[in-house]
């Protein structure tokens, strides 16, 4: 098991060092961002380096809703034979601009998976992390009260 649960609870609230692990090893999350009025909800792929969250994309709804509002959640979860998780990232976004900050961002690994063009690298700087993991199993059975 990935990680002990305290007197076999099913489910254990992870501390910010746990959601850092999981996030650093995966690589695919959705990224929730707002703007007008309407929420959305991308897949992505991603990479982290001294927790910060790294990814690449192109013109299009996402980059536009980024640059008129910043505030994103990022989740990402796991799920195993008999175990998952789930980490949800709240923080800022912003579209990098130096070759500094590139270079940083380009270090950390992220690359697209589909074939398109998607130059324009977003830093995601984190004011929360949270994170759950599951021990996985069937629902107990509910008493009879009567």
């Amino acid at each position: 098991m990935m990680f002990e649960h305290a007197d076999n609870q099913p489910i254990l609230l992870l501390d910010e060092d746990q959601t850092w692990r999981l996030l650093d090893n995966a690589k695919h999350g959705r990224l929730a961002l707002s703007a007008g009025g309407r929420l959305d909800i991308f897949p992505v792929n991603y990479s982290t380096a001294d927790r910060r969250v790294f990814l690449r994309t192109g013109p299009g709804t996402k980059l536009a809703e980024l640059a008129i509002h910043p505030q994103v959640a990022l989740e990402a979860d796991g799920i195993l034979s008999d175990e998952a998780w789930s980490v949800v990232v709240h923080g800022e976004a912003r579209i990098l601009e130096t070759e500094a900050e590139i270079a940083a961002a380009r270090a950390s690994g992220v690359a697209p998976w589909v074939p398109t063009l998607k130059d324009v690298w977003v830093e995601i700087v984190p004011s929360s992390t949270t994170g759950r993991h599951f021990m996985l199993g069937s629902q107990p059975e509910q008493l009879d009260e009567t």
